[in-house]
């Protein structure tokens, strides 16, 4: 119960920064894929340089996960088709529908329930390819 409260908690505080920082406003989103507005990037800059960071703390011991153990972060396999599809289908529809899937649950409790299409088109997303899982390109 104490582990759920701890990340009930980091979750909760991810949520006010997202919101207060406006990474989950449609219209600072427009404005990155137009390239009119350094806003997003910065904030997409920052998460990257800091997970950069975290995972070189976890495969150097330095950082250890709950109960003190030690973090193992396996290799992903090389490749350039699976990224490049997997990141162009994904794009396409950050920029149609205008939002990440993470925030998406910040949205809806936000009060923007337009929102609740979004994640069932996510999930039902996800579903498609769980079935089609082996027979793509990997």
């Amino acid at each position: 119960m104490k582990k759920f409260i701890k990340y009930a908690l980091i979750g909760f505080l991810f949520s006010i920064v997202m919101y207060k920082s406006e990474a989950l406003s449609w219209f600072r989103i427009y404005e990155m894929f137009q390239f009119q507005s350094f806003h997003m990037y910065g904030i997409i800059g920052t998460a990257v340089i800091s997970g950069v960071v975290l995972v070189q703390l976890f495969n150097r011991g330095i950082l250890k996960g709950y109960g003190k153990t030690k973090i193992e972060i396996p290799q992903k396999r090389k490749g350039f088709t699976n990224y490049f599809i997997g990141g162009l289908i994904f794009g396409l529809g950050w920029g149609m529908g205008g939002v990440c899937p993470g925030p998406l649950y910040i949205l809806i409790g936000s009060g923007y329930s337009i929102f609740i299409v979004f994640l069932i088109a996510a999930l039902l997303g996800t579903f498609v390819y769980g079935i089609l899982n082996k027979k793509l390109p990997h």
